[in-house]
């Protein structure tokens, strides 16, 4: 049976209702003057520091993968590639938020069990 509550994207929408990052109108609802701080404490970021720009890159892609921030991502893959960033870098790049990402789900298992008394033990011998 097909759910017939959900209606069809409109033109130019995805399929979860948001419009794609290029057509959307970023910071739409703050006032000019909180975009303005917002937007020079982002220059402030990526002024001069220990950090090359490539490296600042890789940084903002995996707190973009993390945050789930498409727009973010999309700009900072652009970034990271004028910046000499390889096909191989962004992999490993992923690789790593993939491995903290799933330790960080054994790790809060491990602690909502242990905060139930450890209501689910391991089998013996594993």
């Amino acid at each position: 049976m097909s759910d017939t509550s959900k209606k069809p994207a409109a033109e130019g929408v995805l399929g979860d209702g948001r419009l794609p990052s290029s057509a959307m109108r970023s910071y739409a609802l703050l006032t000019p003057e909180l975009k303005q701080l917002y937007m020079n404490f982002y220059k402030a970021t990526y002024g001069k520091s220990k950090l090359d720009l490539k490296t600042k890159e890789f940084i903002a892609i995996a707190a973009s993968l993390v945050s789930g921030c498409k727009g973010c991502l999309e700009g900072h893959l652009k970034k990271a590639k004028r910046e000499g960033a390889t096909s191989d870098e962004i992999a490993e790049l992923i690789a790593i938020v993939l491995g903290v990402n799933a330790a960080t789900i054994v790790d809060r298992s491990d602690i909502a069990n242990y905060h139930l008394g450890g209501l689910f033990e391991r089998p013996e011998g594993e």
